[in-house]
């Protein structure tokens, strides 16, 4: 189902920074657990430690990535995705290291390399799509070799009490303590307040204390996971019913049927200057508007379909292609890749062929 509004946006941002904290706030208290003496100024220190280094660390290491990806030219188009895993791997063990949240970092170098362009990008997702689909199976599977169902028998009662405080009492008080003064709607508030299914994460947590040595550790994972076993089978089918009870459901996107395209109208090609500020730099670093892509090149007699990493040349002739509403932003295109580098005495925006030059003073104009 689809939400209406920014309610989407803003449940995926929770859903991945969400994690970063909850993971400080189980290691703050097992500390606290395993050093009654420590004082609570500590925490507070070791917040501000985590979190700070998580960001810095997921922005370089993202920064860091982005740089590599559209750098090296490697052979085979199969060894980005390992480059990318990499570099993920590197961003949590770095941050780790210096005592930052490896999570948070993660999952910042994430959003620094999706809002930016980068080779093999659409691919690229698709490959990490599926990679977590397939790891949280596995992490599922895994969990559960961890659980006897003959030791959950005796947290039903704790683990229906807990899971109905979670979805009735605290979700939705610290949802709508959070957006008071936010512009959602009160029916918006309640839909975030109640779509706050308990996954795999608080289960992973719940092994902590297992692995710190505490007192009544399985006891506390054997109810964590009750509790959120409860929580995906009593809430999880009430939010469509939910959201319709609340109109905050928006509908399904219709697909419609591809319209014919007038080539004639999308499509342009233009032969670069000599004195080009683009020749000598990769197709990517270029710049180009959005909607606007360079399909072919032709290059001493041969004509090959670029990637992001291919290198402009003098008298290349490209194919660039749009959208026939995104005309403006042909010519813009055209424009940018006619302009002479800033030591030329050549006159900007000249073409070497009439569509190029009809286009680039539609620009100026």
């Amino acid at each position: 189902m689809h939400l209406r509004g920014r309610l989407e946006p803003l449940l995926e941002l929770e859903a991945g920074s969400n994690d970063p904290m909850a993971v400080f706030l189980t290691i703050a208290f097992i500390s606290l657990v395993g050093q009654p003496d420590q004082p609570i100024a500590m925490l507070f220190v070791f917040f501000v430690q985590q979190m700070v280094l998580g960001v810095l660390g997921g922005v370089l290491l993202g920064l860091l990535g982005l740089w590599l990806l559209n750098r090296l030219r490697l052979e085979y188009d199969g060894l980005y995705p390992v480059l990318t895993l990499a570099a993920a791997m590197l961003a949590y063990s770095v941050t780790t290291v210096l005592d930052g949240n490896g999570f948070l970092a993660v999952y910042i170098a994430g959003l620094v390399l999706g809002n930016r362009d980068f080779i093999h990008k659409k691919s690229l997702t698709r490959f990490h799509d599926g990679l977590a689909w397939l790891m949280q199976i596995m992490m599922f599977l895994s969990l559960g070799l961890l659980v006897f169902p003959s030791r959950l028998l005796p947290m039903i009662v704790p683990g229906l009490i807990l899971a109905l405080f979670l979805m009735l009492i605290a979700r939705p008080f610290s949802a709508l303590v959070a957006l008071l003064f936010s512009r959602f709607t009160l029916r918006e508030r309640l839909m975030v307040g109640w779509v706050g299914l308990r996954g795999a994460a608080p289960i992973i947590l719940a092994t902590f204390p297992l692995l710190a040595g505490l007192p009544k550790a399985d006891t506390l994972f054997n109810l964590v996971f009750f509790a959120v076993l409860a929580s995906v089978l009593l809430q999880g089918p009430t939010i469509i019913p939910i959201a319709r009870w609340l109109r905050v459901e928006a509908p399904q996107p219709r697909r419609r049927p591809a319209p014919e395209i007038p080539l004639k109208d999308a499509t342009v090609e233009i032969v670069l200057p000599p004195d080009s500020a683009a020749n000598g730099r990769q197709l990517l670093d270029v710049g180009l508007p959005p909607g606007v892509l360079v399909v072919l090149i032709a290059r001493d007699g041969h004509t090959f379909v670029p990637s992001g990493s291919t290198t402009l040349a003098a008298r290349d002739k490209l194919l660039l292609i749009s959208d026939p509403k995104d005309r403006p932003m042909l010519a813009q295109a055209c424009a940018m890749l006619s302009l002479p580098s800033e030591d030329s005495e050549e006159a900007p925006y000249q073409a070497y062929n009439e569509k190029g030059k009809a286009l680039t003073e539609e620009i100026r104009a």
